[in-house]
């Protein structure tokens, strides 16, 4: 009995392959879809996962060439199936405990391998099939169906486009092949497999047209509707933080007096937007809250055009995004695109205890908000505790108006400052906005207190900034009892990232009792504490923030224990 006169023997390692190819294809896509397609982000991402997930899959691919020239055809294809197969098994797989690195399995695995290889050797190939099996079998098992992650990849008509090509550009050359040998054909199909991070982007841009077109076609929908709509007063919101807090505060403020709509969750690129038009807005609307997100220059601009916004809000500009920006300047140079669009024509409510934004020199359609005197609207008389703040807006007329909250910190009062100043320009009377801003909650995870429990939690889940971070460590300091940090430290910072992580972390030293460190980060987060005063038997490293949370319940406190959850990074920094 011969390999060739027994192809259904081949049939179950081609069914496993074809299996791993869609896991492990779903596994890259979801990171894609996290990078947001973007390749430059993406292969940023794969850098930095490469060590970890990959294990130098350069090294596999060079030896599957000797031994496609020496062996023969059959075992050549076969020999470069088992080492793409033992490469994937050998790589560290996410869990929700962290990152599991095999080892007694591996040399299980080589075992097995060395066994059936030893087999078809010496008695019959039929044994490579079954040592596929094997080899195949294991890479299930270690690559479950689900796999922890706080956003789950989303099915969405792009992702299902490019499963789609990826399909086709597996598939076809695998069918030929696989009349040539299956041997051959698994060979290709596993090695395909080792090589999709990187033919992602491949697939990426032989969809890019017909993903341009479609996406053109919802922009000029929307477009469309936005032009249709001339009494409708379009507020663009942007910032390196504080935007989306600025908008649900505005919400809350004009929802007072206006039939408002706002961008919802975090729809602030220009897809999002287009879809939160398209799907949200209503002929009756009046005013529409454009957040406006950007990590590359031009993203501002791009969205700009499609909603042409009558006012601007720029809440603060820090060092955020370093790694697309450059520098502090290319973001506020991005920022400054939403004053440009209104220039002229609208009015431009700018945050000046933001020293970028201060010391800009603009001055024409420009509205000053902030603490220092020569401001049309300043802030004064800011009292803040671990229960809310309270404050007062002396506006261009001379009135103050006292404004109590139930927010926290400061950088909440100058969001809510930056609001009170557009409604009150839009003509909200005081006592509607005092009113509303007594009943305003946290947008979610930035600054968001948390009471019940074991413990309180102040979740800054979404701060990834340095002066986001400093402004919420300013707020735990406040707190009576055990103050407690947990920190995966700040990403997307360029060259200035380890440099910033450890400034953050040494300031972090004088705000609270005990530092939980989540992830990769930890060493240089640890540098900075220690250099901050803190002793080593406070500081405590964690794979996860679930691991975190479980060792914050043995530190003694109860209920007074407040603890910070000052950033925690979307899946593809894990």
């Amino acid at each position: 009995m011969t390999v060739l006169t027994d192809l259904p023997l081949w049939l179950p390692p081609m069914a496993l392959a074809l299996w791993v190819w869609f896991r492990m294809t779903a596994r890259w896509l979801h990171l894609f879809q996290l990078s947001s397609y973007q390749h430059p982000s993406y292969r940023l991402r794969l850098r930095e996962a490469r060590g970890e997930v990959l294990c130098a899959p350069r090294y596999v691919l060079l030896c599957t060439v000797p031994l496609a020239l020496w062996l023969p055809p059959v075992w050549g294809a076969s020999c470069a199936s088992l080492l793409a197969a033992l490469q994937l098994f050998c790589s560290p797989v996410r869990t929700d405990k962290g990152y599991a690195r095999p080892r007694k399995a591996v040399w299980r695995m080589l075992a097995v391998l060395s066994v059936l290889c030893a087999a078809a050797s010496f008695f019959s190939p039929i044994f490579i099939p079954a040592a596929l099996v094997c080899a195949l079998g294991a890479l299930l098992v270690r690559f479950p169906v689900s796999t922890p992650a706080k956003i789950a990849l989303v099915y969405t008509p792009r992702v299902k486009r490019l499963l789609v090509t990826a399909a086709l550009c597996a598939a076809l050359p695998a069918a030929a092949l696989y009349f040539i040998h299956p041997a051959c054909s698994l060979a290709f199909v596993a090695l395909v497999t080792l090589a999709q991070p990187w033919l992602l982007m491949l697939y990426n841009k032989l969809n890019a047209r017909r993903e341009a077109r479609i996406s053109q076609g919802f922009i000029d929908e929307a477009r469309a509707m936005l032009r249709a709509m001339p009494r409708l007063t379009v507020i663009g919101i942007t910032g390196s933080f504080g935007k989306t807090s600025v908008k649900q505060f505005l919400f809350g403020l004009l929802s007072t007096q206006f039939h408002t709509y706002m961008t919802p969750g975090n729809y602030n690129t220009t897809l999002g937007v287009t879809r939160a038009v398209r799907e949200g807005l209503l002929p009756t609307h009046e005013i529409f809250l454009c957040e406006m997100g950007a990590r590359h220059p031009g993203d501002i601009r791009e969205l700009c055009e499609l909603a042409q916004p009558d006012i601007a809000v720029i809440t603060a500009v820090g060092e955020q995004h370093l790694e697309t920006f450059g520098s502090l300047e290319g973001v506020l140079r991005t920022k400054l695109e939403l004053y440009d669009a209104v220039r002229g024509r609208g009015v431009a409510f700018l945050n000046y205890d933001s020293p970028p934004l201060a010391g800009a020199g603009l001055t024409e359609s420009v509205v000053k908000c902030g603490g220092a005197e020569g401001m049309d609207y300043t802030v004064r008389d800011v009292s803040v505790d671990e229960n809310g703040s309270s404050f007062q807006i002396v506006p261009p007329d001379g009135a103050p108006m006292a404004f109590t909250t139930r927010l926290l910190g400061r950088a909440n009062v100058q969001n809510l400052m930056l609001s009170i100043a557009v409604a009150h320009r839009l003509g909200v009377p005081y006592e509607r906005m005092r009113t509303a801003v007594l009943r305003l909650a946290p947008a979610p995870h930035r600054l968001e207190l948390k009471r019940g429990g074991a413990y309180t939690i102040i979740d800054d889940a979404y701060n990834a900034n340095p002066t986001g971070a400093r402004n919420a460590l300013e707020t735990l300091a406040l707190c009576r009892g055990t103050r407690i940090v947990m920190t995966p430290g700040m990403v997307e910072l360029g060259e200035r990232q380890d440099t910033l992580n450890r400034e953050m972390a040494r300031y972090a030293a004088s705000c609270c009792d005990v530092a939980v460190l989540i992830g990769r980060q930890a060493p240089i987060l640890r540098e900075g504490l220690l250099a901050g005063g803190m002793t080593e038997t406070a500081i405590h490293t964690f794979d996860t923030v679930e691991q975190g949370f479980a060792f914050v319940t043995t530190v003694p406190g109860g209920r007074e224990r407040m603890v910070l959850l000052l950033n925690d990074l979307p899946d593809q920094y894990r």
